[in-house]
């Protein structure tokens, strides 16, 4: 990747972010919240009315001979992610320095396309399962299968670099157990699980709140990996349990301390079973998303759920790419993008440079 643009923070306001088309501030919100990271509304002179979706630019570049990238994540103005956009649906406006407003830029004859993103983005979801006794004792052939659908729904049909699992568990003990580490294989995940037995757990208790923490810190440390490789990164934990915290050897604020001050490129989702559960703690855990089943039977509606969410999550992030028309010595240009989703738009303004830019592009 060349001209490598980091993503930078910059404090702002929400509403102005929202309803002002012509701020002149940079803006940069949490990436999962789906609010802009680098990038400002776009120009008034467009005309484009409000947002109802929000454009997330997380990275961009350029490469020769004229190729411009953008990656960005969509959502609703509520922050809901917004998967399955087709490059049909962005229309890309440019301003050159001779240009009093914005050039509509055709996408077929620029050859805009939605490109894969393995090579500048990775997705990690983390399954935290909760094997205490009376998993073992009462619902473990139940978990079993709504686990395999979880990772059929969540793990791409192709394998792809760019999404990946671990299914790790816990008991009582003062320990993080790993299942399966990291991989894109569906059918590997799927063996880890069926292999389970009701003697995987010698302890009865639960650690609940050292299962959060510490699978926040390994949600921390694939993201500071990507970072050092000059990937972006984002995580998804998803905690199962039927049960409180019986071990007492974390305190509940400190398992929501380390949940609240995470990586805002981390999402907490959590799934509760039963009736012994504490749904508000596992509400504030899995703060972008939480599932509550009654029964054993109703455990694979309730992951089915959680996987919908989370597979939203992850195909909300897109690589957009086009030719521009601007050449060598046109300088820095403004670039617009708008999405349209059926009745709802969004769009977001940035920069680029022309420097070195000629005819064709691959």
């Amino acid at each position: 990747m060349k001209s490598l643009l980091k993503v930078f923070s910059i404090c702002c306001f929400v509403a102005l972010a929202i309803s002002c088309g012509n701020a002149d501030d940079d803006v940069n919100f949490d990436l999962n919240l789906g609010s802009l990271g680098e990038g400002k509304p776009v120009d008034e002179c467009l005309n484009l009315g409000e947002n109802d979706l929000v454009l997330s630019i997380q990275d961009q570049y350029t490469t020769l001979p004229g190729k411009v990238s953008i990656f960005f994540k969509v959502s609703d103005t509520q922050g809901k992610p917004v998967p399955g956009l087709s490059a049909s649906q962005f229309t890309i406006y440019e301003q050159g320095r001779n240009d009093d407003c914005f050039n509509t830029i055709s996408t077929s004859e620029s050859l805009a396309r939605i490109s894969p993103n393995s090579q500048i983005f990775n997705n990690n979801t983390l399954l935290v399962l909760d094997l205490s006794n009376s998993v073992l004792s009462s619902s473990l052939s139940q978990l079993k299968t709504a686990t395999i659908s979880f990772i059929n729904n969540v793990m791409p049909a192709v394998a792809d670099e760019s999404f990946k699992m671990a299914i790790y568990w816990f008991d009582g003990e003062d320990e993080l157990h790993l299942l399966n580490d990291l991989t894109t294989s569906k059918n590997e995940l799927t063996a880890a699980v069926e292999g389970i037995d009701e003697n995987i757990s010698n302890d009865p208790s639960t650690d609940l709140y050292g299962a959060v923490i510490k699978s926040v810190n390994i949600a921390e440390d694939l993201l500071a990996s990507s970072n050092s490789n000059e990937i972006i990164g984002a995580a998804s934990v998803v905690v199962f349990t039927d049960g409180t915290d019986q071990a007492s050897r974390y305190t509940e604020a400190s398992a929501l301390k380390k949940v609240n001050e995470a990586n805002p490129n981390i999402s907490f989702f959590t799934i509760g079973l039963g009736g012994e559960i504490d749904t508000q703690v596992l509400t504030d855990i899995g703060k972008t998303f939480s599932v509550f089943a009654g029964n054993e039977e109703e455990l694979e509606t309730t992951f089915n759920d959680i996987s919908l969410r989370v597979s939203e999550q992850a195909n909300s992030f897109y690589l957009f790419e086009y030719c521009s028309p601007k050449r060598d010595g046109s300088g820095e240009n403004n670039l617009a993008i708008q999405v349209i989703d059926g009745s709802r738009q969004g769009a977001v303004q940035t920069k680029f440079d022309a420097k070195g830019f000629t005819g064709g592009c691959e």
